[in-house]
């Protein structure tokens, strides 16, 4: 046992009487005047003067910060979207072919005042319900021809969709063309509840699988990332009502058609399906027949024949001198957007060093670049800061940018049908 020593007590006489714990009143009132103190002047406990505002002295102090606070975490989160809750009043050659109002608002913004020909002749059997084959060359207006009669059909429903689930499905054959249709989906739907979600290769699966459990009213995306969502159950086309397949025939030329047809076996067999080519080769024709039930027949152009208003030029030249021939072109025209076509990914590469050394504002995009350097070296051309863009047919397919004025193939394609989307931009 542990034996504490008493507490030392200074000595005392023993017959005084204890003095108090505390004064019971209050003493200030017997003092004199000229030296009461008061709130102001009166010492704190430490013996320095108190603030004169009263209370504990104040100091300009910075406010502590919040650890808990996390910039980031709203990053993410998606902004908060207008949403046009009156039904315009409006007349247009678009609502007139049964574009709602909502949808066809946006359109005179967009530089889109008077329906294409594909347009003109596809939008008002989509309207109805019919499906359609559509054959038409890039920068026709395929992507309206098909988007404000879709987005017309789903503002009818009038709900959210389900969980993990999409209304519209549009699928595209690269990365760069999808990116291109969702932002013109964004802008033909802009003040409607309507939202799309993009999933290609590229871009982390894990954010894509997070942000489709709230599902999607329309969903853009490549064949070969929609079959690994569908793999990790992120994704459910049972109630998909909408299909697009846009370039159809470059799809099957890299190699889709598996991946078609297993898509194809998970959506409902009510469903409307629409298919747009600029060529029609044989197993187009095929895969037409099984997709398509009773088709509506557009063609704007003949396939396999370019534009009439594209003006075309060949050269016979040696191998070694058609980067110098390559060079004079592009010095001619400084200022004016270029897209040069090359063969393989190496070729393109190799040429676009070679002309950034000369001093030309070169991009590249090719299979051997990532998703970001892509998009990067895309959204400096469209804004002018590159004025060549090196490409090979598969990363370029299906890109519609109205300010480029000469296509330069440096290389012939592997595929004849291949040229007439090359200069057709």
């Amino acid at each position: 046992m542990r034996i504490l020593p008493a507490p030392r007590n200074p000595p005392h006489d023993r017959n005084a009487r204890p003095r108090p714990l505390a004064m019971s009143a209050d003493t200030r009132a017997a003092w004199p005047k000229d030296v009461m103190t008061t709130e102001h002047s009166r010492p704190n406990r430490s013996g320095k003067p108190r603030h004169q505002d009263g209370g504990k002295p104040r100091f300009n102090r910075a406010p502590k910060p919040n650890h808990n606070h996390n910039p980031r975490r709203h990053r993410d989160e998606p902004e908060e979207k207008f949403i046009r809750r009156a039904l315009p009043d409006i007349d247009t050659p678009f609502t007139q072919m049964g574009i709602d109002a909502r949808v066809a608002i946006n359109l005179p913004g967009l530089g889109i005042e008077t329906p294409s020909p594909i347009q003109e002749k596809s939008i008002p059997g989509i309207v109805a319900g019919r499906d359609l084959l559509g054959l038409a060359q890039t920068g026709t207006g395929k992507t309206a021809a098909f988007g404000l009669p879709m987005l017309t059909r789903l503002l009818n429903i009038g709900r959210k969709p389900e969980p993990r689930t999409c209304r519209a499905l549009i699928l595209a054959p690269t990365r760069e063309l999808a990116t291109q249709i969702a932002e013109n989906i964004d802008n033909y739907a802009a003040g409607t509840p309507i939202r799309q979600f993009r999933v290609v290769g590229g871009a982390s699966i894990n954010v894509q699988v997070q942000r489709l459990e709230r599902g999607v009213d329309v969903l853009i995306a490549t064949p070969g990332r929609l079959i690994d969502l569908i793999e990790r159950g992120a994704i459910d086309l049972s109630q998909t009502g909408y299909l697009v397949l846009d370039e159809a025939d470059q799809m099957l030329d890299i190699g889709f058609i598996h991946a078609l047809r297993r898509i194809a076996r998970m959506l409902p067999k009510e469903r409307q399906t629409l298919l747009f080519s600029a060529t029609m080769p044989k197993l187009m024709a095929e895969l037409a027949d099984s997709y398509l039930t009773d088709p509506l027949k557009v063609a704007v152009n003949p396939p396999g024949q370019a534009a009439e208003k594209i003006e075309q030029g060949v050269h016979f030249v040696n191998q070694g001198d058609k980067a110098t021939l390559l060079a004079e072109y592009l010095s001619k025209h400084t200022d004016e957007l270029a897209i040069v076509f090359g063969r393989t990914k190496h070729g393109s590469e190799k040429l676009s060093k070679l002309l950034e050394k000369w001093g030309y504002k070169v991009a590249a995009i090719h299979g051997n670049k990532s998703q970001g350097q892509r998009e990067r070296a895309l959204a400096s051309f469209r804004a002018g800061d590159t004025k060549v863009l090196v490409a090979t047919d598969v990363a370029a397919r299906g890109l519609d940018i109205p300010q480029v004025a000469h296509v330069y193939n440096y290389d012939l394609p592997n595929v004849p049908e291949n040229y007439v989307h090359r200069i057709g931009r």
